[in-house]
């Protein structure tokens, strides 16, 4: 029994300090297009966190339609659903799911 509670409190402790990501509206649109990040040419996924840009991984500019047509990323900026972590400068998103409302 002792060596049971010795291994179950640690693991209790790591799964409590572990970073958990919560489900956010955030603005998502091309990062170069719209919200002018100059980190990477070409155009890209990127969210506004917080008045703050990051490039997105784990889904790309063209898993979500055609970023150029006239309510694509390029063209205007648009409303998600995100759940994630920023790392190391970077949003990695767990679920992203573009909601209908446009921005601009």
């Amino acid at each position: 029994m002792k060596k049971l509670f010795y291994l179950i409190i640690p693991t209790l402790l790591i799964l409590s300090c572990m970073k958990k990501s919560n489900t956010q509206i955030v603005e998502a649109s091309c990062g170069q297009c719209q919200f002018n990040m100059t980190d990477k040419s070409g155009c890209d996924l990127a969210v506004r966190i917080d008045n703050h840009t990051y490039f997105v991984d784990n889904t790309s500019i063209d898993d979500h339609g055609d970023a150029h047509a006239e309510q694509g990323f390029c063209n205007t900026i648009r409303q998600a659903k995100v759940k994630g972590n920023i790392v190391d400068g970077r949003f990695e998103v767990t679920f992203f799911e573009l909601l209908d409302k446009n921005i601009r």
